[in-house]
């Protein structure tokens, strides 16, 4: 590969309009569909949200605690679990905390591939495909 990206202005709107089709077709994927739904309705839902934040300032104040050294208190992990269990009761918090992981996992799972790309200068095979692969 002996072109660099900014060197040609036609390889880098190629490679631009490639990611914009992938771009497009991770849109128009049914199941993302289904995820990006559940973070507009997330969005939405004040109860939630604040469900939701309520368990994240918890987690983050014990995981500060722990990183400064201290102990957690078996009353304090307590306590969080129960703020994330009235979280995940709430059924659209909880799908909110699903869609973050999928879409977590699968940019996660693209970016492996695009690296064996570059780290192998070819196309993935089937197995380093499976090997690198997120749900499903």
């Amino acid at each position: 590969m002996s072109m660099i990206i900014g060197e040609s202005s036609s390889t880098e709107a190629d490679y631009k309009a490639k990611a914009k089709e992938l771009c497009q077709s991770l849109l128009e994927d049914p199941s993302l569909k289904e995820v990006f739904g559940s973070i507009d309705r997330f969005m939405e839902d004040d109860e939630a949200k604040g469900l939701f934040s309520e368990m994240q300032t918890k987690g983050e104040s014990l995981q500060m605690k722990q990183q400064s050294g201290m102990e957690l208190t078996a009353g304090e992990v307590e306590e969080y679990n129960k703020i994330r269990e009235k979280m995940l009761e709430n059924e659209t918090a909880n799908a909110f905390v699903k869609a973050q992981e999928s879409i977590q996992s699968v940019h996660q799972t693209l970016g492996n591939w695009v690296s064996l790309v570059f780290e192998n200068g070819r196309m993935p095979t089937d197995e380093e495909f499976a090997g690198h692969c997120g749900p499903g």
